[in-house]
């Protein structure tokens, strides 16, 4: 059997997982901000070292893989907090755990995107760039400041929306440069991502609304399946990449969103090389 982190375990995608792989036997450290084994805040520099340090010392210093699920949605108030947790958070925890990962000879890491990051429209692109940059201070800065700056009558219904969607492409983004570096791929350590549309967790519902209210043929984004996802449909396709056999597979974007992100960009993937 494996060991496991898995972060956002308290709830919503984190916790459907976290159940998933107990169910199968395996040993499965959460983090959350309560009801985990490891009680930590990803939003700063601080809770993410505290939360690698108590990881590793549960783990005894070999992690068979990470999830990286924690995350907050664009209902946040807060556009600098957006992007602390879901870009550094994730992105500092993971490079604090890679050690781990490829100690135990064949590490596998899976982050929770977003299909927002190519179905919002208000992707920040001068965000992107400071996130991937690794510069948080002005990063924030610059969150709070295009925050400031969007129309009222978004920023009344998803307050922090450019912010959410800008730091699930910059977490996209780090994963595709990242996997295929030397100390991740040559290490035998994967790095992969999955991009969930409208699931419902917490998360969703506190932008959407009561689930029993919810049409998914009148939600704002197609819904080809005519379905809502549920969080074990997210933690099945995590358990996939978790697995040992996941060995060639790495960079790597996976959207779990019924079709959405398929229905309205039917000819962004792939795209040809051009010279």
């Amino acid at each position: 059997m494996a060991t496991f982190a898995v972060t956002g375990s308290a709830s919503g995608m984190g916790a459907a997982t976290a159940a998933l792989l107990t169910a199968e036997g395996h040993t499965v450290i959460g983090v959350d901000l309560r009801d985990a084994q490891v009680i930590a805040d990803l939003s700063t520099p601080e809770g993410r070292a505290a939360a690698a340090e108590r990881i590793l010392e549960l783990s005894g210093g070999a992690l068979d893989g990470v999830a990286a699920v924690a995350g907050v949605g664009p209902d946040m108030p807060n556009a600098a907090g957006v992007m602390s947790i879901n870009y550094f958070g994730v992105t500092a925890l993971l490079e604090a755990l890679r050690p781990a990962l490829a100690a135990s000879g064949a590490g596998r890491a899976v982050v929770i995107g977003s299909n927002s990051a190519s179905t919002v429209p208000l992707v920040d692109d001068k965000l992107v760039e400071l996130a991937l940059s690794g510069d948080e201070a002005a990063t924030r800065e610059h969150a709070d400041a295009a925050q400031a700056a969007m129309p009222a009558e978004i920023t009344a219904i998803v307050p922090s929306i450019g912010a959410y969607a800008s730091s699930k492409l910059a977490i996209a983004r780090w994963v595709r440069r990242t996997a295929v570096t030397p100390e991740w791929a040559r290490e035998g350590v994967t790095l992969n991502v999955i991009a969930p549309g409208a699931v419902l967790t917490p998360l969703m519902l506190g932008s959407t609304g009561k689930e029993e209210d919810l049409n998914a043929d009148e939600f704002p984004t197609p819904m080809p399946l005519g379905i809502f996802g549920r969080p074990e449909d997210i933690a099945f396709w995590v358990h996939q990449f978790l697995k040992p056999e996941a060995r060639y597979t790495t960079g790597a974007v996976l959207y779990v969103d019924g079709g959405t992100d398929a229905a309205m960009r039917t000819d962004a993937q792939p795209t040809p090389m051009t010279f």
